[in-house]
């Protein structure tokens, strides 16, 4: 089954809130999930601290470089989808996940500054196909957007799109229940009430279709 990575050099991107957002939705779709920690701060693993894991779903918590190739493809079974957070740096741990990854999803602010850097994530992706040899898929995501986009936002979008740059829609909005998952785990639908909790679901189990729909080549 599929290896999703979360890559960005820009920390503050999103990637932790992403990696669980797309696992907990897609777990609840049915899949066999594992999440795996690479992320020197730890938000998966006090994300999986805070609350009851839901069902279906593994987290796998300091996995470095000298590992990390050997976890992902032990992990990489029939039935699974592994999803990948890194840290926000571009090192050698970042490359080699990103050298099995079947995916990978760039989360960048719509803002100069975050696409900016974020770029450079795409950068190592190029670097890695020349490598391989192959072509790896990657897309980016919007993250903590509005409902109204800033001219700003459009036009980061518009420039992505001229560079050929596959951007995943819907972006992933700016909701309470979202930064709420690392106060109290679980998934969407077993946390106490955050602001509008259907538009977040919603929201959500839309962007983690998105993604499946590109994992089985659509």
């Amino acid at each position: 089954m599929p290896t999703v990575v979360i890559a960005s050099p820009k920390g503050g991107a999103g990637k932790s809130t992403t990696a669980i957002l797309l696992g907990t939705e897609l777990a609840q779709a049915g899949a066999e999930v594992v999440l795996i920690d690479c992320d020197p701060n730890g938000s998966l693993g006090l994300w999986a601290g805070r609350g009851r894991i839901p069902d279906r779903i593994r987290v796998l918590s300091d996995i470095g470089e000298s590992v990390i190739v050997r976890t992902i493809r032990a992990n990489d079974q029939d039935g699974r989808i592994v999803i990948v957070d890194l840290e926000g740096v571009a090192s050698r741990l970042v490359s080699r996940a990103i050298s099995q990854a079947d995916l990978v999803i760039t989360p960048m602010r719509a803002t100069t500054l975050d696409a900016t850097v974020g770029i450079r994530a795409l950068a190592l992706i190029a670097e890695e196909e020349e490598a391989l040899d192959r072509r790896i898929r990657h897309s980016v995501v919007f993250t903590m957007t509005r409902a109204i986009r800033s001219k700003q936002h459009t036009g980061i979008a518009e420039s992505l799109a001229g560079q050929g740059v596959d951007v995943i829609e819907p972006s992933l909005m700016e909701r309470s229940a979202f930064s709420a998952l690392f106060e109290f785990g679980g998934n969407l639908r077993d946390m106490p009430a955050q602001g509008n909790m259907d538009a977040a679901i919603e929201n959500a189990a839309q962007f983690a279709q998105a993604v499946y729909r590109r994992l089985i080549g659509e």
